[in-house]
């Protein structure tokens, strides 16, 4: 499943709102001919009833179909082109359905001929105000669409500095670091031959972190090393690193990606990824097939942290990093089962 950014939740919000805003205005609009009917004539015909469905007719197509289609694509020629048809059909078709206005019959009472030049006049009020109300429909979805533009550039920006912050926040993980260095403190003290092997992974991750994680995007293959590194040190750690798999497979050269976007799944897995008897069980896939990144973890599920918050945190902030960066090219699955938990990200690459 996909996580929806703000920006998407908005629209949601404004596309709930929006039809009852509409219905309470047309009621506005054509209680006023039908109280003039009222008043004058003391009924409303069926051909009134029908004139009175012209002017949403006349603002829908424009509004729903014409400008958003045509209009606000910048495909004007097409918009100027059906719009004129579109009228021309609309005239057509309304000389030849039977319908009356209150203009209709009060020129009728006072005797005034089809061919009279008053009668002519309102023909063209008629047609003014036709042409009024499709203007309209194209004004308002103009004004919409900027107004929607704008809540969404202003929601997207506080989000970016959001995130922004909590990308920092989590590129020097204090966590991380106390348990690196002390993997690497222990393994000199033992003097273990793994030592100098430690600390040059651990500088490679830092050097990686400091100089190439504060882009928008870095080299697939450079986050994948950084990925392989990381990997590397937990091993190191580990007392039991025979079930720690990692499998790479695919093109990843010249493609890009938001960087450490994928770290805190693996470290999640690694974080909970040992049992009670010290076993470690972490899985982990990442597959490259022409611009689809796959990418799978799974780890055993191991006695329950008492730091779920960061972690927490840390899930809440890549979900959120997808959804602004990736909001129509990932799909994200994440199943904690009895025996295990899983993540499954399919992500389209640049």
């Amino acid at each position: 499943m996909t996580y929806l950014p703000n920006t998407l939740r908005l629209k949601k919000k404004l596309l709930v709102r929006e039809p009852w805003i509409h219905v309470f205005i047309w009621i506005c609009i054509l209680t006023l001919p039908l109280g003039m009917a009222l008043s004058t004539f003391g009924k409303i015909d069926e051909g009134m009833l029908l004139r009175l469905v012209y002017p949403p007719v006349l603002f829908y197509v424009n509004y729903s179909i014409l400008s958003p289609k045509l209009l606000l694509k910048k495909k004007f020629f097409l918009y100027a082109l059906f719009s004129i048809l579109f009228l021309v059909m609309f005239n057509l078709l309304v000389k030849w359905l039977p319908s009356s206005s209150p203009f209709d019959r009060m020129s009728d009472m006072v005797g005034i001929g089809k061919d009279s030049p008053f009668r002519h006049l309102q023909y063209a009020m008629i047609t003014a105000v036709s042409l009024a109300f499709f203007l309209l429909g194209g004004t308002l979805r103009l004004i919409k669409d900027f107004y929607e533009r704008d809540k969404i550039q202003a929601e997207s920006e506080a989000q970016r500095a959001e995130t922004e912050l909590e990308f920092l926040k989590a590129q020097l993980n204090p966590h991380f670091l106390f348990n690196s260095l002390n993997s690497v403190y222990s393994l000199v003290r033992n003097k273990s031959d793994d030592a100098s092997e430690a600390v040059i992974t651990l500088s490679e991750l830092m050097r990686y972190m400091l100089y190439e994680a504060n882009q928008n995007e870095v080299s697939l293959e450079k986050e994948i090393g950084y990925i392989k590194n990381y990997v590397a040190l937990q091993r190191l750690r580990l007392s039991d690193s025979e079930n720690v798999k990692l499998l790479i497979r695919g093109d990843y050269v010249d493609k890009k990606i938001a960087p450490l976007l994928l770290i805190t799944f693996i470290e999640n897995a690694f974080k909970y990824g040992t049992d009670y008897k010290g076993r470690t069980k972490v899985d982990i896939k990442i597959i490259i097939q022409d611009n689809t990144l796959d990418f799978k973890v799974i780890n055993l599920i191991g006695p329950k942290k008492t730091d779920k918050e960061n972690s927490g945190i840390g899930l809440k902030n890549v979900k959120n990093r997808l959804g602004f960066q990736y909001p129509e090219a990932h799909c994200l699955r994440i199943m904690d089962n009895k025996d295990d938990y899983r993540v499954d990200l399919q992500l389209k690459l640049s």
